[in-house]
C-alpha cells in the first residue's frame, strides 16, 4: 500500500492570517469617513443605456437606467455614502456595450445627466458634441465639475440618462455602457 504524506508550508498559514486581517480592517474601516471618500472615488457608477435601431438621425433622443457602483452591490445601495461630502464628477465615459465593436461615430453629441432614481433634480455632468464620426468603441466625455453632487450620491439610488443626436439610424438594437466616476472628501460626522 502507497502513503501519501502531505506536507502544507507555514507560508500557507501566515497568507491566511494576513488575508483575515486585511478583511477585518477593511470591514472595520468601511464605517469611516475617510475610507468611504477613498472606496466612493475608486469604484465608478455604471449604466447600461438601450439604443433602440432605428432612432431618428438628427434628433435630439433620451434614454435612461439606474446606475449602480461595485461598493453599493457589495453593502448595500446608499449606505456607504453617508460619510462624504464634497462630491463632484471626476470622470465620464461610454464604452460600446452590445455589439462591442459599434462605433460611437455613430453618434453626432452626448450629453450625461444624473438624478434620484424618481428622475428629479437633475444635473448635467458630462458631454460631447465634437464626437468624430470614426471614434471607435470607447469615448472620454467633457466633464462639468461646476458643482458638488453630494444630495444624488448620498441618495437610495442614483439614475443615468444619456440624451443623444445620431448621425444615421442603427440598423440594430446597440447599447452602450455609461462609466461615472466621482471624487469625494471624508465629512466630519
Amino acid at each position: 500500500m502507497e502513503r501519501v504524506l502531505f506536507w502544507i508550508s507555514p507560508n500557507v498559514f501566515k497568507m491566511k492570517k494576513i488575508i483575515l486581517t486585511i478583511i477585518t480592517l477593511t470591514t472595520v474601516l468601511a464605517g469611516c469617513a475617510t475610507m468611504q471618500s477613498i472606496v466612493r472615488s475608486t469604484f465608478p457608477y455604471t449604466a447600461t443605456l438601450m439604443i433602440p435601431a432605428g432612432a431618428k438621425a438628427n434628433t435630439t433622443l433620451s434614454v435612461s437606467s439606474d446606475a449602480s457602483s461595485f461598493d453599493q452591490i457589495f453593502t448595500g445601495q446608499g449606505s456607504t455614502n453617508q460619510g462624504v461630502k464634497e462630491v463632484r464628477i471626476a470622470s465620464a465615459k461610454i464604452d460600446a456595450s452590445n455589439p462591442s465593436n459599434q462605433n460611437l461615430g455613430a453618434f453626432k453629441s452626448i450629453h450625461i445627466y444624473i438624478s434620484r432614481s424618481d428622475g428629479s433634480h437633475e444635473a448635467l455632468v458630462a458631454s460631447r458634441t465634437d464626437i468624430a464620426p470614426n471614434v471607435g468603441t470607447n469615448l472620454v466625455l467633457d466633464i462639468d465639475n461646476s458643482r458638488f453632487l453630494d444630495d444624488y450620491i448620498k441618495g437610495p439610488a442614483m439614475r443615468i440618462r444619456m440624451e443623444y443626436v445620431l448621425r444615421q439610424p442603427l440598423n440594430m438594437d446597440a447599447s452602450v455602457k455609461a462609466s461615472l466616476g466621482f471624487s469625494a472628501a471624508p465629512a466630519n460626522r
